[in-house]
């Protein structure tokens, strides 16, 4: 009996041994690995289009931080208009840019109206005999440019005369800084123009520091009407201070 005992423990034993060993060496097997497919050359040269959508969206963003600036001023200017806020002077569409017109300064200077340029310019349009409307255009365009502050010296006040008569020596003293230029009257009246029932005279006209004429003021300002220009003015130099800086002096 104690035999048959004996030969019993010994193969539990050994059964035991061998269960234990089999999980041993289950555990140790090495992980089974799976083999994917490599992709053909034809199918890794094909363009990956999210890759390039994404890359054109970085380029869109690199493109628009840099125009930012300039983009900026002329959407403040030309496509922000909250309530309330308006243009007082009409806007010139299309602009039209400087003609390539001859001008005798005062001095007897030849200056083409082209190398005026690279200036805003508030123009206005007289005989030289200047008549009442004419002094008070004058006078008020002087102020206009002197309450510009620091931004006086990014705008020229500009008076041009379309014909011979001579200029009052009174006068003369106001516009030590006025650009004034005698210019043939058919050049003129192919650039320039009066609103619908309206002579030259009657305007003020802003040309940008590009050289195109892009707004024509009300007929016969008063004082109000050339304190509402000044405001256009002054919110063109704003949205333009990013690319815009004074230029060359006045000519006499």
């Amino acid at each position: 009996m104690s035999g048959f005992k004996l030969l019993d423990d010994s193969s539990s034993r050994v059964g035991s041994e061998i269960s234990a060993d089999q999980s041993a060496f289950r555990r140790d097997q090495p992980l089974g690995l799976t083999v994917h497919s490599l992709p053909s050359p034809e199918r890794a040269l094909e363009p990956d289009p999210r890759r390039i959508r994404k890359g054109r969206w970085n380029m869109l963003l690199v493109f628009l931080v840099c125009a930012a600036p300039v983009l900026a001023s002329y959407i403040s200017y030309y496509l922000v208009r909250p309530e309330g806020r308006r243009n007082f002077g009409e806007l010139i569409d299309p602009q039209r840019p400087l003609p390539d017109l001859p001008g005798i300064s005062l001095a007897g200077q030849s200056i083409n109206l082209k190398t005026l340029k690279d200036q805003w310019l508030l123009i206005s349009v007289a005989g030289g005999a200047c008549d009442a409307v004419c002094s008070r255009h004058l006078y008020l365009q002087r102020q206009l440019r002197e309450g510009l502050g620091k931004d006086r010296d990014r705008v020229d006040w500009v008076w041009l005369i379309p014909d011979d008569a001579q200029v009052p020596a009174e006068l003369l003293p106001a516009l030590k800084e006025a650009t004034v230029l005698r210019v043939p009257a058919q050049g003129l009246s192919a650039w320039l123009s009066p609103a619908e029932g309206h002579r030259f005279e009657e305007h003020w006209y802003l040309v940008d520091p590009m050289g195109n004429w892009m707004m024509r003021f009300p007929a016969n300002l008063d004082v109000d009407g050339a304190a509402r220009a000044k405001r256009d003015l002054e919110r063109l130099l704003r949205a333009s201070a990013s690319w815009d800086q004074p230029g060359r002096p006045a000519v006499n």
